[in-house]
């Protein structure tokens, strides 16, 4: 499964401290998603990240 982050972000940064592993900050400080599939290990926390976002720009790909 892979994540996308759309237009909505607002840089917060919640996504990234929840996790860093799949989610980090751009150049002007919105957030991107990295471009492979996540890990099991890592699925939870970025299942986390995508349903804690307060404008709910991450989607699933």
């Amino acid at each position: 499964m892979k994540y996308f982050v759309n237009e909505n972000c607002i840089g917060c940064g919640l996504c990234v401290s929840t996790c860093p592993e799949v989610f980090a900050f751009t150049d002007s400080g919105f957030a991107r998603a990295e471009e492979k599939d996540v890990s099991d290990k890592v699925l939870k926390t970025a299942e986390m990240a995508r349903e804690g976002c307060p404008v709910e720009a991450i989607e699933k790909a």
